[in-house]
């Protein structure tokens, strides 16, 4: 009774939305009101709609777990690319513009088989979509199979009652061909860095609780700890060398010599760090200024300072180097682009509406995700300055991102949201790959050697894992 009770309200809502006028006329009419039609536009949901008012939602409807056996409307937002208008159209498909040309309905129509052996709603594909038919047929699925997207908290916890009843999931991880290898415990505070440095068999975490951890990564023990006396705010690798922001100073560990070394001059904490090729390091202080270093042999001290780069007002969270090029974002919503050879400005993105938490370089694109829940994707235009070609819109702000390539070569972004979980997004179309389950936020996440499909993440909780 109570599906039929369902079928009938939702035949109902389309039999009024077709009544209702579908545009505004020229003589400025009354818009039409469509607060209370329950029908999501299919051709909303695939990039494809362009009435303006549209007598159909251009939003997703709630999902509501019900009881084991009940019936609802699947409509996961998260599971949907994202209308926007930096796509082209192109006959009959979408691509984002320049280069990057992958048609996300082709990219949502190879995963479906992996997505409906997974139980996810994307690939339960709207009815009569080709047809010419303009009606929307709502489309129903357990409500158990929904809940099965989601990690069940009280299993996180540790007090689940459920056991294999229980309607979400007691696992980790919701993708395919993912494992946890080791989960590294010892840690008491916030991950804030790892690092992986070359010809070493060692893994370096670092933490807010003022240690920097030494894992063997053939046993997967914690070979030392370092007090430091010092909340730890980044850390990053690079050739031999292992570079740990701290308040005021930037601590330089060579991992072949064990030799150390105290970088002086940012202000406040650092909590961002990147280097180049030939080893120029760049650090962000709070005070939104970034400093840079070069290597030498022929210096003792070998790192030496050379530009103080200016120009953001608040702090600096993120920088990344790609091309000629080095980005950062900042508490102050910008990104600033920086020629890491004359170390100038040369230019401001603005976009972003709260804290650019996370910049990686993608082929030819800049990536860079935001507290404004949103991740854009830049590229150069005619004229030869960067412009947002494209937004995906998340659920909850973004932590942190890293880009690689799975071990059949297919690039993956993996988001971390303020939410506990890691999204992972086929690329470049955004298709969801699957998900990653957390106690708390996932603060760093890194790739490990190029071809194996390894990465680590850090949360809040101290814990670091290693993935394949």
């Amino acid at each position: 009774m109570e599906l039929l009770q369902a079928l009938r309200g939702v035949l109902m809502d389309v039999k009024t939305a077709r009544k209702k006028p579908c545009v505004f006329d020229r003589l400025r009419r009354k818009p039409l009101d469509i607060s209370h039609n329950k029908s999501v536009c299919i051709f909303w949901r695939n990039g494809k709609c362009l009435r303006n008012p549209c007598r159909f939602l251009h939003s997703e409807l709630p999902v509501t777990c019900a009881k084991k056996g009940s019936y609802t409307v699947s409509s996961n937002q998260q599971d949907l690319p994202t209308k926007n208008s930096n796509y082209i159209r192109n006959k009959n498909k979408l691509v984002l513009k320049r280069s990057l040309e992958t048609t996300v309905e082709n990219s949502r129509e190879d995963s479906g088989s992996k997505d409906c052996e997974r139980g996810t709603s994307k690939n339960l594909a709207l009815k009569n979509e080709g047809s010419g038919s303009s009606s929307t047929e709502a489309v129903l699925m357990k409500s158990e199979d929904v809940c099965k997207q989601n990690v069940c908290q009280s299993w996180v916890h540790g007090n689940c009652i459920d056991g294999d009843k229980c309607q979400s999931l007691h696992s980790w991880f919701h993708a395919d061909g993912l494992s946890i290898l080791a989960r590294l415990q010892g840690h008491t505070k916030t991950v804030t860095g790892i690092a992986l440095p070359e010809k070493n068999n060692k893994l370096y975490t670092g933490s807010s609780d003022r240690t920097v951890r030494i894992w063997d990564c053939h046993t997967g023990q914690c070979a030392r700890v370092v007090e430091l006396g010092a909340d730890i705010g980044s850390m990053i690798s690079e050739a031999v060398w292992v570079f740990i922001g701290m308040p005021n100073v930037v601590k330089a560990l060579n991992t072949e010599s064990g030799a150390e070394y105290n970088l002086n001059g940012p202000i406040g904490q650092v909590y961002a760090m990147a280097t180049t090729n030939d080893i120029m390091l760049f650090a962000g202080g709070q005070d939104g200024v970034i400093l840079a270093w070069k290597c030498t042999t022929e210096t003792n001290p070998p790192f030496q300072p050379v530009a103080s780069l200016k120009g953001h007002t608040s702090d600096v969270v993120s920088l990344t180097v790609g091309c000629e090029w080095l980005y950062s974002g900042s508490k102050d919503h910008t990104i600033r682009v920086w020629d890491h050879k004359t170390l100038e400005c040369v230019m401001t993105l603005d976009g972003h509406a709260d804290t650019v938490t996370s910049l990686i370089c993608w082929e030819d694109y800049l990536l860079s995700g935001s507290l404004d829940r949103t991740i854009k994707a830049w590229a150069l235009n005619e004229g030869g300055h960067l412009e947002a070609i494209y937004t995906h819109v998340e659920e909850h702000g973004v932590v942190a991102f890293w880009g690689m390539k799975d071990e059949n070569g297919k690039p993956t972004l993996y988001c971390s949201c303020n939410n506990n979980y890691v999204q992972l997004y086929e690329m470049p179309s955004f298709v969801d790959g699957g998900r990653l389950f957390a106690k708390q936020e996932v603060k760093v996440i890194l790739h490990g050697p190029k071809g194996l499909g390894l990465f680590f993440t850090g949360d809040q909780t101290g814990l670091v894992t290693a993935w394949r």
